[in-house]
């Protein structure tokens, strides 16, 4: 049954991927690896076999891997980065005293011999034939044997050593609360080739791309270690550690000293497990009877947090699926491990003793990535705030709807930190490589703040429900098909009958800025005249609400000539006008309300707090 389930998911999304256009392509991997841990010293040995599919029209006469563990070692480009930028991530460094100064110390620095990460290649050959392997950092440059024709398939076989290093960042062993291994990028993954060309980013820091394909492997550990991760467990009834089918009584014999964990991943471009000897392990039926898979270590009040999350999250994935479009995988799994929060495929490794609240919002933001990053898979290095944005705004969206008491603006605290972000003068164009910020902090406020507010803001641009049609056709669109930039605007479009290159180059290729104000309100006899003024860049349409001393309220529409659309009321139950539309190269507006001056009581620019103005002192005229 499994297998056949698995199949028919391949056959479906393959055939989607490809259904986009004659002229769309994507690569594609089949993995078989077999991996063996020595859990005295952390260390492994593997064997990889890799067919590789080149869909492409170029012939491919070098190929790339990624080797993601050979970050954590002294001296490499990660360490050289913690040294480097001005606030380093609090989790990888080390605060000491110098000469009376406290100062932070790259924890990678210090690593010792036996607590560095590496993956090691050898004996590399191209069906059957020796290639030339070269490790520059953290990526294995390979120069093959024969090159790699259009619409031909090839076969890589490496075997690989590899060290797990003390938990620093993401992957690890001994995290800091006491989860054994979160083996995340333990692999040699060979690095995305698309329409771009190569994406062979070093490790640096940041974010992933990868290959969409299909992952067979079988992990041999002590029969203590209780495992989970990507994929389908193909041999549960030998396995038990809570995976067998219900009933059944697993007997492992006493002689054995090890398990052979075999697990089966379709259609993902990772794989990611992690093993600990005290995980409670609960499952849960989810939404369209995915299996909910829960591991966590067994601290009381650990226990006591995860109990209660595990039918919260049910309702999660409810709501994802209803407002973005269904789960298609028949596994997810919540476990706790890594360094704060990471998405995987078809599992997350999160940090799990915390409060309800926080484990409740961690595991709410890293389930939503698997919609944004693991169906849709955005370029996570370049266009971080696709991802981490996108995923933001569903996060903040589901925990709003869901809880008893709903803010009427649940973005609120995404537009301060942006503001705050304007303000230090340190904000960089959208553009700018994840790995290229100055600084951490507008980092994270550019592809998880601002990139929320792309959505949140385009509710105000184009209207609540047909932001919610678009973030379903996109998601419809362009599953399993490595979204760009300019795929969401499209999508928009499409949906909306709305033209919008202008909000994607101004919000995200520039720093160009949100400013309006009510320069003037001027009596006119029976009639009042309303100047307005754009002071920033960017140019947004118009929402204006004037209410009236009797109580009364209307609103004005102003649209932006270069739309060439016009918005629905978004509050019906209000009187409103649609104004003749504002150009870009006019900074003023003026138009006229058919009431005398004395009658207003309170004029607004965008009552919702949806525009992000960034200068809101102007933005209401108050009758004094």
């Amino acid at each position: 049954m499994r297998k056949l389930l698995i199949l028919s998911f391949i056959t479906f999304n393959l055939s989607a991927a490809f259904a986009q256009s004659t002229t769309y392509w994507q690569q594609h991997v089949d993995y078989k690896m077999e991996v063996t841990m020595d859990m005295k010293n952390y260390q492994y040995k593997g064997k990889q076999e890799l067919v590789y599919t080149n869909n492409s029209s170029d012939t491919l006469k070098t190929v790339y891997y990624h080797l993601f563990n050979n970050a954590f070692q002294p001296g490499s480009e990660m360490d050289a980065r913690l040294h480097s930028i001005k606030d380093p991530d609090g989790r990888m460094v080390n605060k000491v005293v110098i000469d009376g100064k406290e100062v932070k110390v790259s924890r990678i620095e210090s690593l010792k011999p036996n607590e560095i990460g590496y993956l090691k290649i050898t004996n590399f050959k191209q069906d059957g034939v020796d290639a030339v392997v070269k490790t520059v950092g953290t990526i294995l440059e390979v120069t093959l044997a024969q090159p790699i024709l259009p619409n031909t398939k090839t076969t890589f076989t490496l075997d690989f050593d590899g060290q797990v290093p003390v938990q620093i960042r993401r992957s690890g062993r001994n995290n800091s609360e006491g989860v054994e291994l979160s083996m995340s990028q333990w692999y040699p993954k060979l690095a995305e080739f698309d329409f771009e060309g190569w994406h062979a980013d070093p490790y640096i820091a940041r974010e992933f791309h990868g290959v969409w394909g299909n992952f067979d492997v079988t992990i041999n550990i002590d029969k203590e270690y209780t495992l989970g991760g990507s994929g389908y467990l193909q041999n549960q009834n030998e396995i038990g550690h809570g995976y067998q089918d219900e009933g059944v009584e697993v007997k492992i014999p006493r002689k054995t000293k090890t398990l052979s964990w075999h697990f089966v991943a379709p259609m993902v471009h990772d794989f990611t497990w992690a093993a600990d000897k005290g995980y409670v392990h609960d499952v849960v039926k989810g939404p369209n009877d995915v299996a909910l898979h829960f591991l966590y270590k067994n601290y009381p009040k650990t226990v006591e947090n995860w109990k209660k999350l595990e039918p919260m999250m049910v309702s999660v994935m409810d709501f994802y699926n209803k407002n973005i479009g269904n789960y298609p995988y028949k596994q997810y799994s919540f476990i706790q491990g890594g360094d704060g929060g990471m998405e995987y495929a078809m599992c997350t490794l999160m940090l799990g003793n915390g409060t309800l609240e926080g484990i409740y919002g961690t595991a709410t933001h890293e389930l939503g990535h698997s919609w944004f990053q693991h169906i849709l898979a955005s370029n996570e290095s370049k266009h971080p705030w696709m991802d981490e944005g996108f995923t933001t705004y569903v996060e903040d969206l589901a925990i709003n709807e869901l809880s008893g008491k709903k803010a009427v603006n649940p973005f609120e605290r995404n537009y301060k930190a942006y503001y705050s972000l304007v303000n230090s003068g340190k904000e960089q164009p959208q553009t700018t490589h994840g790995d290229r910020y100055e600084e951490n902090r507008p980092y994270s406020i550019s592809s998880y703040v601002k990139g929320s507010m792309f959505l949140s803001q385009l509710r105000y641009v184009i209207g609540d429900d047909k932001l919610a049609e678009t973030i379903k056709r996109y998601f419809h669109d362009f599953k399993f098909k490595h979204p760009t930039p300019n795929d969401i605007k499209r999508s928009a479009e499409r949906v909306s009958g709305a033209n919008l290159d202008w909000y994607l180059i101004d919000w995200t290729e520039t720093t160009n800025t949100i400013d309006y104000g009510i320069k003037a309100v001027t009596d006119n006899g029976d009639q009042t005249i309303v100047s307005l003024e754009r002071i920033g860049r960017m140019p947004m349409p118009i929402d204006l609400t004037v209410e009236y001393t009797d109580g009364t309220s209307e609103s004005f529409y102003v649209p932006l000539r270069m739309m060439y659309f016009e918005k629905e009321n978004p509050n019906p139950s209000v009187k409103r006008t649609v104004l003749n539309d504002w150009t870009w190269a006019a900074s003023n507006y003026d138009f006229t309300i058919a009431k005398p001056k004395s009658t207003i009581k309170k004029i607004t620019i965008d009552p919702s707090g949806l525009m992000a103005d960034v200068k809101q002192a102007n933005n209401v005229y108050e009758l004094k």
